[in-house]
């Protein structure tokens, strides 16, 4: 009962809270966000993340894929059979 009545306090403190800032700080923060998501150094730092994590998981994927059950290593197979010809998630190429 405690924790429901300390979420509860916690989330009304959080509703007046937000409800004073208001809809221009919301729009102010949305707009930070979005320039921060556009900036062309984040979005290859992103990129650069993304390549380098499939290849990480690749390697993984060769030294534990036998250890793996069937079930996993098909469903693996099947995921990177979908996404063969796909441009990545962020809806950039490597340019």
């Amino acid at each position: 009962m405690r924790y429901r009545l300390t979420f509860i306090t916690g989330a009304a403190v959080g509703y007046v809270l937000g409800a004073r800032a208001g809809r221009e700080r919301y729009e102010e923060l949305r707009k930070g966000a979005q320039r921060v998501a556009q900036n062309p150094a984040v979005r290859n730092t992103a990129e650069t993340a993304a390549v380098n994590g499939r290849a990480m998981a690749g390697r993984a994927l060769g030294k534990v894929g036998d250890r793996l059950p069937g079930s996993v290593t098909s469903r693996i197979r099947s995921l990177r059979e979908q996404r063969a010809g796909d441009e990545d998630d962020w809806g950039t190429s490597n340019t």
